[in-house]
C-alpha cells in the first residue's frame, strides 16, 4: 500500500487507471462538499451539527412526527432551491466514460449531481435512492419531488399523496428501510467485472454499501481509494490519496485509457 505523500500517491493511481478498462468507482458525500452538499459524519457534517437531521432519516421517526416532517419539507425546499451543481470531481469521472472505460458508478448519494455531469443514468446505481422524486409510503406512487415542493412553497407544511392520501417521502433510503435489492445486486456485479475499484468521497463504513469494496479485492480488482480522511478499508487499498477530492481527482483520472 502507497500512501508516501499525496503527489506520488496520485501519480501512482493515475497509473493504475491508465493500464485499464474496466473501472467501477464508488463514490459517497465526499464528492458533493464542494458542490455546496454537506456530508454526514465529518467535521461540518450535516448530522454532527444538526442531530435533528439524523432523526429525520430515520424511517420511524420519519413516520411517526409530523412537526419532524415539516422540518424536512422545508430544509428540502431549501437544498432544491440552492440548486446545487456538479463541480470538478463528478466532472473527472465523466473522462473515465467517455472513454468507455466505465463499469459503473455505485453511489450512496441521492443528489443526482453524476447525471448532472453527463453520465449515462443507466451506468449510475444509487444504492440509497433520490431526493429528487417523492415517494408514497402507503400505495408507492412517484413522482418529481418540485410537484410536492410547490405545494410546500404555497403553504402545505406536510404534503400527502394525492393518490391516497399517504405520508410522502423522498424517494431515498432511511434507516430502518430496505434496499432496492436489485440496485444492490447490479452494485455487486459491477464490483466483481471491474479490474480497478475506485473508492470516492466515501468513509467505507456504511453497509451493505461498503461491501462492494471487499468483493472488488477478493475479485482481482486493485483498489484507489480517494479521500479527505482516512477511511475503514484502507487496509485493502493499492493505493490512497487523502487531499481535497475536486482538486485531486481530475489530475487522477486525466490518462485513463479506453
Amino acid at each position: 500500500m502507497e500512501n508516501n505523500g499525496v503527489d506520488h500517491a496520485v501519480r501512482t493511481a493515475k497509473r493504475i487507471l491508465a493500464a485499464s478498462t474496466k473501472i467501477t468507482v464508488l463514490t459517497g458525500a465526499g464528492i458533493s462538499t464542494d458542490s455546496g452538499i454537506p456530508d454526514f459524519r465529518g467535521p461540518n457534517g450535516l448530522w454532527t451539527k444538526n442531530p435533528d437531521a439524523e432523526r429525520a432519516a430515520t424511517l420511524q421517526f420519519y413516520l411517526q412526527d409530523p412537526q419532524l416532517r415539516q422540518r424536512s419539507w422545508q430544509n428540502r425546499a431549501k437544498w432544491i432551491n440552492n440548486n446545487p451543481q456538479p463541480n470538478d470531481g463528478h466532472r473527472a469521472l465523466l473522462s473515465i466514460e467517455q472513454r468507455e472505460s466505465l463499469v459503473a458508478i455505485v453511489t450512496q448519494n441521492v443528489d443526482e449531481l453524476h447525471q448532472q455531469a453527463g453520465h449515462d443514468p443507466s451506468k449510475v446505481l444509487e444504492i440509497h435512492g433520490t431526493l429528487h422524486r417523492t415517494c408514497c409510503w402507503g400505495c408507492k406512487d412517484r413522482r418529481p419531488m418540485t410537484e410536492a415542493l410547490d405545494r410546500v412553497l404555497a403553504g402545505d407544511p406536510d404534503p400527502k399523496c394525492e393518490l391516497c392520501g399517504g405520508i410522502l417521502k423522498s424517494d431515498t433510503i432511511l434507516f430502518g428501510q430496505s434496499l432496492d435489492q436489485d440496485v444492490m445486486d447490479r452494485a455487486m456485479q459491477a464490483s466483481t467485472e471491474c479490474d480497478v475499484f475506485l473508492a470516492v468521497g466515501t468513509s467505507l463504513s456504511v453497509f451493505p454499501a461498503c461491501n462492494t469494496l471487499p468483493r472488488a479485492k477478493s475479485s482481482g480488482a486493485k483498489i484507489i481509494i480517494v479521500n479527505g480522511q482516512p477511511t475503514e478499508m484502507d487496509k485493502y487499498a493499492e493505493v490512497i490519496v487523502n487531499a481535497p477530492i475536486s482538486e485531486v481527482l481530475p489530475e487522477i483520472c486525466s490518462v485513463v485509457k479506453s
